[in-house]
């Protein structure tokens, strides 16, 4: 099943990656970078990291910028810890899943609110 191993190399590429931002780079400077999720292609040559960047808008810029500068460096940490035939190219993309999810759910609450109370149903069973 090529769909299993897909999905085991993506998890395990999922972790890696994450961990060597984590040890790479600074909160304070790029603020807290997750790894929501990993696309790999069929052949594993090439891998779409999605990520989410925590922080001021200052911090998710500079914290972009410094994943995509430092990709080669990221890659190779990652190499040397998944043995894989090919490690693949990364490339890095904003997720934005997480924001647009908090607006729903915001969204959902503030139709909540705004909504009138329905009015109790009564004990009665008007079939009977």
């Amino acid at each position: 099943m090529a769909s299993l191993r897909l999905d085991r190399v993506r998890g395990l590429l999922k972790r890696e990656i994450g961990e060597a931002i984590r040890r790479e780079f600074e909160v304070s400077e790029a603020g807290l970078i997750t790894v929501n999720d990993v696309d790999v292609t069929g052949d594993l040559h090439s891998a779409i990291v999605f990520i989410s960047i925590l922080g001021n808008p200052d911090q998710k810029k500079r914290g972009f910028r410094l994943l995509t500068k430092h990709r080669k460096r990221i890659q190779g940490l990652v190499g040397r810890a998944v043995v894989l035939k090919y490690t693949p190219t990364l490339r890095f993309q904003m997720d934005d899943s997480v924001v647009r999810g908090n607006r729903v759910l915001e969204l959902i609450e503030h139709i909540e609110k705004t909504m009138p109370a329905e009015p109790e149903a009564s004990s009665a069973d008007p079939e009977e």
